[in-house]
């Protein structure tokens, strides 16, 4: 299904990252989803504190996603690669 560094799909178009490909990003999508919802609840009356709350948590996503997505971020123009 993947190799050992690889747990997410490149977008066919534009930069970034598409669906999990192995079960590692699966694991840590649903754990960014789960903690995004738990943080809105937890801050709901608090926008600031949600904010500021998940600024670091999406960047950490978004640096793990980066690094672990099958050759790299770049921009695609949607060929075969």
């Amino acid at each position: 299904m993947s190799g050992d560094g690889e747990w997410f799909a490149p977008k066919r178009y534009g930069i970034g990252f598409g669906l999990p490909i192995s079960w590692q990003g699966w694991a840590v999508l649903i754990a960014y989803l789960a903690a995004v919802f738990a943080l809105a609840f937890a801050f709901r009356r608090n926008p600031i504190q949600l904010i500021a709350a998940l600024v670091p948590l999406t960047i950490a996503f978004l640096v793990i996603t980066a690094r672990t997505t099958r050759g790299g971020w770049r921009w695609r123009w949607g060929g075969e690669d």
